[in-house]
């Protein structure tokens, strides 16, 4: 291995040391966000250090063919120390305040949503409903009336014709009517019995 080569590991692995303080200091203040769910915690902690371990070999890789040497751990422990020393806390309120910027900014936004599309739709739909419900209880109301207005007469008419008839056909007619009215009777018993079991 060249010097040339060697010098291009040492910058790219203290570099990587570097990155590796960020990726885990990041790591640490988002996992407060899924600490308490154990497999979550678990996977996501698995997933991470597997992924900074082949994102580091592929720097590795890219800079002398992935050969591991001793100074290689050197240089990913000088660029790990050189972050905590000079820009750990740095880092750390800079991240807060990046953190507090998109909360506000997504506090915004779901505000905005509501307001904006939510809201105003759900008021329509209620005033829609509000119209719907009111235009059928008019209609009904009307419909009823409508009905009572032509059939009252009818009803009259029907009545004084009947009276009319000879009485045995009086007697007739209401035994019908009395038979009608029983089997009438007992459908209704028998659909809230059926109803009631059911239940």
């Amino acid at each position: 291995m060249t010097l040339s080569v060697q010098f291009i590991t040492m910058i790219s692995m203290t570099a990587g040391g570097f990155y590796l303080g960020l990726a885990l200091d990041t790591f640490r203040r988002l996992a407060i966000y899924w600490r308490q769910r154990v497999v979550l915690k678990y996977f996501m902690e698995i997933s991470f250090w597997l992924t900074q371990t082949l994102l580091l070999y592929y720097v590795l890789f890219r800079a002398n063919s992935g050969e591991l040497r001793f100074y290689v751990f050197l240089a990913l422990l000088l660029g790990f120390s050189m972050y905590k020393a000079l820009a750990a806390n740095v880092y750390r309120q800079l991240m807060e305040h990046i953190i507090r910027v998109i909360a506000a900014v997504y506090r915004f936004m779901e505000n905005l949503f509501i307001n904006v599309i939510i809201k105003p739709l759900k008021f329509i739909l209620q005033m829609v409903i509000a119209i719907v419900v009111f235009t059928a209880k008019l209609l009904w109301n009307l419909t009823r009336y409508i009905v009572i207005i032509i059939f009252t007469p009818v009803l009259w008419l029907l009545r004084r014709t009947f009276r009319i008839f000879p009485e045995t056909i009086q007697k007739k007619v209401h035994k019908v009517a009395g038979f009608y009215s029983t089997i009438k009777n007992k459908c209704k018993k028998w659909l809230t019995d059926r109803y009631s079991k059911r239940r």
